[in-house]
């Protein structure tokens, strides 16, 4: 391809609104163009770098036994309805009514679509086990898209769902999913690590997210750097604290402030250690107490593990408490109210908490004595600093990304749509099944993000939509322009090159090369060719050299094959 006749419209400025560098540089490189607000559009340089990065999800899928197919994107509520999932996505699921006056949705996931299929298609153990995948659009109404093409309304997808009669033949499918993901993700040029995860509304156990690392990164992972612990901040578990107080009899005290954490600890000059956080919550519209220690925040997805959770309203909180957030305990109540606290409160004395009268707490609460525990769970999210619960060491707290998921979804599924089928006694079984989410845009953000320098983009040779840029100087001259119309010919019967045929300066020509990150540039310029030469060099830096002119294409395939830029 010839610049002049491609669509690549670079930006000299960074565009308003942006908000980290994959997303400024992405419009600036000419990759993408925003429509509305969670919505772009692909133009050529931009989708040839994702479509080298699906046929690297479909070769590593196809290694592995996968099957790709293609499922709508418009489905009907009923198969939504049988799981539940009609009512729980919320806001989040696109909502339609056809024609006819049925009910639709733009599909935010397809675990209902598949599992349609495999209970109509699976009936015997000996048609198991499967894996199938595809590449789709998905939609959800997200209340603010944020982080460029990271979190949309319109995104693609690539999903695939194994099929197994056992948890023993799902492992071995999950090892397989496990060992491709890593091969996808080393093949785009990304370092990641494997982390424990939830599996949120899609259900089931085992659940890992594959993370790369990035200051801009929405997620954020616990890591132990001694003993290689690993963890979603949100499911990440930690050391209890050890520290207690003293035991001091139960009193009531004034205290005139706002009743949050940080007010009431500058108030009675005590640490946050000694506070005991009181949270009134309600399943299923039964109100239940959460107790944390003051240093630590709630855990949505360890309080979900409770049931459907929702906080209290200030005015509920009034009505069953008798007093306002930040002045309540489960300490003293007339009616019982089910109590859980978090396993660091163990046995603690000498704690504060609120003494259910607005500007009042108590002090020296004893957990033991003074208060009924129905269950100690896990409910607080890690700090930065805690101990790692296997070797002690200080955990940290990185951002990151998440760029893949796989969980196992069990039986919930086929149990819930009667995919069942006939064990080899003639025993019928629900199918117990897999899930295994990527997203290619996720994947090239996240290579634009950790590979990048402050004049643009460095792509990996495996992703690059272009292998090597021709850079020829003062194209009006008759011998580089003919250098490197011969050397751009050549190289295009071998591999995908670029040249910068445009009547530019040789400034703007540079920056361009710079800010498009095509991983080898040829810089074909008079003065080298005086001697017979041209310039070789590579978008990293790492290369930079001149070569004779007749060696130069036998020199780029070389380079191309080494690890430099791989």
């Amino acid at each position: 391809m010839k610049w002049s006749k491609a669509l690549i419209p670079t930006l000299k400025e960074k565009p308003k609104n942006v908000e980290n560098v994959s997303h400024s540089l992405s419009i600036r490189a000419g990759l993408v163009r925003p429509l509305v607000s969670g919505v772009y559009s692909y133009l050529p340089f931009g989708w040839k770098v994702l479509s080298n990065i699906i046929n690297i999800i479909k070769e590593e899928m196809n290694k592995i036994g996968g099957q790709e197919l293609f499922l709508p994107a418009l489905t009907p509520s009923e198969f939504w309805k049988e799981t539940g999932r009609w009512d729980e996505y919320g806001k989040e699921m696109f909502k339609l009514k056809d024609r006819k006056n049925r009910d639709m949705c733009l599909a935010p996931t397809h675990e209902e679509v598949i599992t349609e299929i495999a209970r109509k298609e699976i009936t015997s153990y000996k048609d198991l086990p499967q894996i199938w995948y595809q590449i789709q659009t998905k939609f959800r109404d997200e209340i603010r898209p944020r982080g460029g093409l990271f979190r949309l309304r319109q995104f693609i997808m690539k999903d695939s769902y194994s099929f197994d009669t056992d948890d023993e033949m799902f492992k071995s499918n999950y090892a397989l999913h496990r060992e491709a993901y890593s091969n996808i993700f080393k093949r785009c040029g990304l370092d990641f690590i494997i982390v424990k995860a939830s599996s949120g509304l899609m259900g089931g156990s085992l659940s890992e997210e594959f993370m790369t690392f990035s200051e801009d990164g929405e997620d954020t992972v616990v890591v132990c750097e001694k003993c290689g612990y690993k963890a979603n901040h949100e499911v990440a578990v930690s050391r209890n604290n050890g520290v207690n107080f003293s035991d001091e009899p139960l009193e009531k005290i004034h205290t005139p402030i706002e009743g949050s954490i940080e007010k009431v600890s500058g108030f009675l000059k005590v640490p946050k250690t000694k506070l005991m956080k009181s949270l009134l919550y309600l399943i299923d519209e039964e109100p239940i107490f959460l107790l944390l220690d003051g240093e630590h925040e709630l855990s949505d997805e360890k309080l979900g593990n409770l049931g459907n959770a929702r906080a209290a309203t200030p005015d509920e909180i009034k009505t069953i408490v008798g007093a306002s957030s930040g002045y309540i305990s489960p300490i003293g109540l007339k009616t019982k109210i089910r109590t859980f606290a978090d396993t660091a409160l163990g046995s603690k004395k000498g704690l504060i908490t609120g003494a259910n009268e607005d500007m009042y707490h108590f002090k020296g609460v004893n957990i033991e004595r003074d208060l009924k525990v129905d269950k100690y769970v896990d409910l607080k999210l890690v700090n930065d600093g805690d101990k790692c619960e296997s070797c002690g060491a200080s955990l940290n707290i990185k951002h990151s990304i998440e760029i893949g998921h796989i969980f196992n979804l069990g039986v919930k599924y086929s149990t819930l749509m009667k995919a069942f089928f006939l064990d080899n006694t003639g025993e019928k079984k629900p199918i117990v099944m897999g899930s295994y989410g990527t997203s290619p845009e996720r994947i090239m953000m996240s290579v634009i993000e950790t590979h990048q320098d402050k004049d643009g983009i460095i792509w990996p040779s495996e992703i690059a939509p272009y292998k090597v840029l021709v850079i020829p100087l003062n194209i009006e001259k008759p011998e580089v322009k003919n250098t490197a119309e011969t050397i751009w010919s050549a190289l295009r019967e071998k591999t995908e090159v670029l040249m910068d045929d445009r009547d530019e300066s040789v400034g703007v020509k540079f920056k361009d090369a710079s800010l498009i990150g095509i991983p080898l540039q040829i810089i074909v310029g008079e003065r080298s060719l005086k001697n017979g030469n041209v310039e070789i060099k590579s978008r990293d830096g790492a290369i930079s050299k001149n070569v004779k002119k007749e060696e130069v294409v036998e020199e780029a395939l070389k380079l191309m094959n080494s690890e430099f830029i791989n």
